[in-house]
């Protein structure tokens, strides 16, 4: 298994923090506004910049021919450029950049920085803006991107002064990665990228009041600690926020140290390897039977970098009714948001980790005593084995997607980065594949946005040449930016692309199947019935070898092809029954306990005899615990 540093080296500190320790200085020389942006994305260490230019920002493309540090990836849609700024974020561990032009140019990055945004990825976009002298007067191409982006960004910036460019870029690229990472927008007039000004390096920053706490309180860490040791049936509930620290080495070392069971949601996918013992999977709306019941019947949650999202929770009033929670986060405003916490701890997650494991280490070593975590693991294996995660095939005859996924997974393995669309696929992709390392699973979890995967590859590719890199996409979200195929044909980033082709947007279909009586409304794509369009040809007219399978016996030798071509992208078309449904499933609305693992196949939680202080009473004791059960009954 790959070390979890292994596509980032050391942890990955801050570019403007690295060039002010690195004691490089630039002497003061006379340039344009737009070359200053230049100058101080070279200075920054940024490698990468995808975008597209136009009249507002086209001052600053002009010096960026002349650079030898910076690429410049030309997208085919803005939505594409961030994205793939994204999905660069995403594995390098750094903020991905993007660019545009003012109005529509940056108005088609609203929905790439609010994804970015909802998954904490640190991205920076610059945007070119109309003269300071036209601002508010409708003048062609002008949008308020400031504002418009304002609620969807973690910060942004409309730079009034050239000599403002340096510090404002480096303060934007510092913010972006530190304390808890996210989206932020530098928006430029153009008569200031065609000003003269000077540019020094480094500058001073100027952020009064931002000071992210990364250390945690040490008597919070002593209190939580305490409570690890003392609980019967505790779980670690690790969000994606361990993948941002850089922190699953330490997560392992913490579960191993007390014998606990790890459930990682969507977007903590790799931080805790699947084939450990102690991983009891995914949580969630479409999580493992397992996962779902640990969390239920939990006394503890220890959650580290999550968000107590409703994807996870179900029905917030009935999650986990009988546990204490302690919550470790970077960010002071989610501890409490969701779910009452008893001991919080604001810090960087790795931090925690460390400081957590020090504490129960000292505690052993004092002569503290354990919980006994026998019976709570009888009962959580026999779950887990009553109900694994698994589908049966097609009774039409038609290929499995699952089946698909699943031997993809096999033969590209866990070394592999995987990044999946919105829908079933991303379901499957999740469930299917086993994950060994962080960030190798990227997909747009908060937002949920169509469109995500095949851009976001790209980034992921640009930032990791080295790596295989699979978009796991549908036929539906393949049609919103399947151009940016182009980009990677021409740019020379040969990504890989299957593409379950179920010829309906799946997941909504699914719903209409399960709760609006089959009634298909607007689920139909006609890639199926009218195969229009024809993926194969569209991927070759993309600058693609592509293929396409609908045999459950041609799978596997159509991976293996895919994997061999490595000087272009590569497309294969799998063909799907469009009747295959996401399972384990929690129904909209629902409490977890409600969980189906197949349809009309309820694990019936309430009904279960197994539970908590021995074998025996698990159930009862939790009953107890919410409620629904007296005292001593």
């Amino acid at each position: 298994m790959s070390t979890p540093t292994a596509r980032g080296s050391a942890r990955p500190q801050s570019p403007s923090t690295e060039s002010l320790r690195s004691g490089h200085t630039v002497a003061p020389e006379r340039v344009t506004g737009a070359q200053s942006v230049v100058r101080t994305l070279e200075e920054l260490g940024v490698e990468t910049v995808f975008g597209i230019p136009g009249g507002a920002v086209l001052p600053v493309y002009d010096p960026l021919l002349d650079s030898q540090k910076v690429r410049h990836i030309l997208v085919r849609h803005e939505q594409g450029a961030g994205h793939a700024a994204t999905g660069y974020a995403q594995v390098a561990g750094k903020a991905g950049v993007m660019m545009a032009t003012s109005g529509p140019g940056a108005t088609n990055l609203v929905t790439p920085l609010a994804d970015a945004q909802m998954d904490s990825v640190p991205v920076v976009a610059i945007t070119g803006q109309v003269g300071r002298a036209l601002i508010g007067t409708d003048a062609f191409q002008e949008a308020d991107i400031s504002g418009i982006t304002m609620p969807i960004t973690k910060h942004n910036f409309l730079v009034s002064a050239a000599a403002d460019i340096p510090r404002v870029i480096a303060e934007a690229f510092y913010i972006a990665e530190s304390g808890r990472p996210g989206a932020v927008l530098v928006d430029i007039p153009k008569d200031i990228l065609q000003a003269q000004t000077t540019f020094s390096w480094p500058p001073q920053f100027e952020l009064p009041g931002y000071r992210p706490v990364t250390k945690p309180h040490g008597k919070q860490v002593r209190e939580a600690a305490r409570m690890i040791a003392q609980a019967k049936r505790p779980v670690l509930y690790v969000g994606g926020g361990v993948i941002k620290a850089e922190a699953s080495a330490q997560l392992i070392e913490l579960a191993e140290l007390m014998n606990i069971p790890v459930v990682t949601t969507l977007m903590a996918r790799g931080a805790f390897p699947d084939s450990h013992e102690l991983h009891m999977g995914m949580p969630g709306m479409h999580g493992a039977v397992g996962a779902v019941a640990a969390l239920q019947r939990s006394d503890l949650l220890i959650t580290l970098g999550a968000r107590f999202d409703d994807r996870v929770t179900g029905q917030l009033d009935s999650f986990a009714p009988g546990a204490k929670v302690i919550h470790a986060d970077i960010d002071p405003a989610e501890i409490g948001k969701n779910r009452p916490v008893d001991v919080p701890i604001v810090g960087d997650a790795r931090n925690v980790i460390i400081d957590l494991i020090e504490e129960l280490r000292s505690d052993d070593a004092a002569g503290g005593t354990r919980a006994d975590l026998t019976a709570w693991w009888e009962y959580l294996d026999g779950i887990r084995k009553t109900y694994p995660l698994s589908y049966d095939k097609q009774s039409d005859g038609s290929l499995s997607p699952e089946f698909v996924i699943e031997e993809l997974g096999k033969a590209a393995g866990p070394d592999a980065v995987y990044c999946a669309g919105v829908g079933q696929h991303q379901m499957w992709a999740a469930q299917f594949i086993k994950y060994e390392n962080p960030r190798t699973w990227l997909n747009s979890g908060g937002l949920g946005t169509m469109g995500y995967a095949i851009p976001a590859a790209m980034g992921a590719k640009a930032a990791s040449p080295e790596s295989e890199v699979w978009a796991v996409d549908g036929d539906g979200c393949f049609q919103m930016t399947n151009q940016e195929l182009a980009t990677c044909a021409i740019e020379g980033i040969p990504i890989k692309v299957a593409l379950i082709n179920n010829g309906n947007l799946g997941m909504v279909r699914q719903w209409q199947t399960l709760f609006y009586d089959e009634r298909y409304s607007s689920t139909d794509l006609a890639t199926h019935s009218r195969m229009i369009p024809d993926f194969v040809k569209l991927a070759e007219a993309l600058g693609c070898v592509a293929m396409r399978v609908d045999r459950e016996e041609d799978v596997a030798e159509a991976i293996a092809k895919a994997r061999e071509i490595n000087d272009r992208p590569v497309l294969i078309d799998f063909i799907v029954g469009k009747d295959a449904q996401v399972w384990p499933m929690v129904a909209a609305g629902c409490g977890n306990d409600e969980i189906m693992a197949a349809r009309d196949i309820r694990p019936l939680f309430d009904d279960d005899e197994s539970a908590g202080d021995t074998p025996a009473d698990i159930h009862e004791t939790v009953a107890r615990e919410r409620g629904d059960a007296p005292e001593g009954e």
